[in-house]
């Protein structure tokens, strides 16, 4: 039977400038900026993995969440897109939102506890532009990520320096966005169009599995994602997987590091389905399933604001 919807034309949408922000452009850290230095050997290990697979024309796949741009990290992203060491970015639909806004004002972040006693959360204008790049990228045929990077810069939008989509964009590496339907603000829109969102996302993550088909002797990173990161992952893998033994080509002899704050014990082995462990996501499926074929993993529990500006010191410092 047919049950009512909510009705959108009914919201009272704002416009960013009426918004109290919680981040803004000055917190975005250069790449210079004073950071705590860590002594870790396998950061030290995973920065040549990275620069052993760029040199030989391998594949490195960035997946994070969207507090690595919350914490102020986009630059180093940016960077290492521009300076051709990450080969292909994955996101979730926050990241989008953070990235866009943050591009076009200089400032993103609402408190939640404030605007949802009014049920202001998440209504605001500009925000829905990402809806209309994704009615854009079914029209042309692409993804969402590499809509919302095309936005950026065809907007000229004021901050895109430090846009990690439009860094893709403009470098021509996939940009790819994996949503989940009614996770994030500009779902709230009146000018959502679900199918439009789920074209361009579903077209992503067949970018992705793309991708992933060349990740042999290559890296795959995921920064902060608990479900999204692992998730997508391992069902591109597992397609990739299936293509490339059928033309007898190798996809096991490859790293993978996840970057968090989850106190692990002993990742090598598979948890028990009795341990609480067992059902975080990145430990099961990044550290320790699919690599046991010929990979090698990495954890390293640290804040992005120390592991990120560390790896990318690193990195640069053996890649020049």
């Amino acid at each position: 039977m047919p049950f009512a919807e909510f009705d959108r034309s009914r919201l009272r949408v704002r416009p960013l400038a009426e918004r109290e922000h919680d981040m803004t452009i000055d917190e975005v850290l250069a790449l210079d900026a004073a950071v705590e230095e860590v002594d870790n050997e396998e950061l030290d290990k995973l920065a040549e993995r990275i620069v052993a697979a760029r040199k030989a024309g391998g594949t490195v796949i960035w997946s994070m969440g969207a507090h690595v741009i919350k914490r102020g990290l986009s630059r180093f992203v940016a960077d290492f897109i521009r300076q051709g060491i990450v080969t292909h970015l994955a996101g979730n639909g926050a990241c989008t939102i953070h990235d866009y806004e943050m591009s076009l004002i200089g400032a993103t972040t609402e408190s939640v506890a404030k605007y949802i006693q009014t049920g202001q959360f998440g209504l605001w204008e500009e925000t829905g532009n990402i809806n209309e790049a994704a009615k854009a990228a079914c029209r042309d045929g692409i993804g969402l990520g590499e809509a919302v990077g095309r936005t950026i810069v065809e907007q000229d939008c004021p901050h895109r320096e430090q846009s990690v989509y439009a860094a893709a964009y403009e470098t021509r590496i996939p940009a790819t966005v994996h949503l989940g339907i009614g996770y994030d603000i500009n779902h709230e829109l009146p000018n959502c169009d679900g199918a439009a969102l789920g074209e361009a996302s579903y077209r992503d993550f067949l970018i992705l599995a793309e991708t992933i088909t060349g990740l042999e002797g290559g890296v795959f990173m995921n920064f902060g994602s608990a479900v999204m990161g692992p998730e997508v992952y391992l069902k591109a893998l597992s397609m990739a997987r299936n293509v490339c033994y059928q033309e007898g080509r190798d996809l096991r002899h490859f790293t993978s590091a996840n970057f968090d704050l989850f106190v692990l014990g002993e990742y090598s082995d598979d948890s028990p389905k009795d341990n609480p462990m067992y059902y975080y996501r990145p430990w099961k499926t990044i550290l320790v399933r699919t690599v046991a074929d010929g990979g090698e993993s990495f954890y390293f529990r640290l804040d992005h604001g120390v592991s990120i500006p560390n790896l990318h010191r690193r990195v640069m410092a053996l890649w020049s």
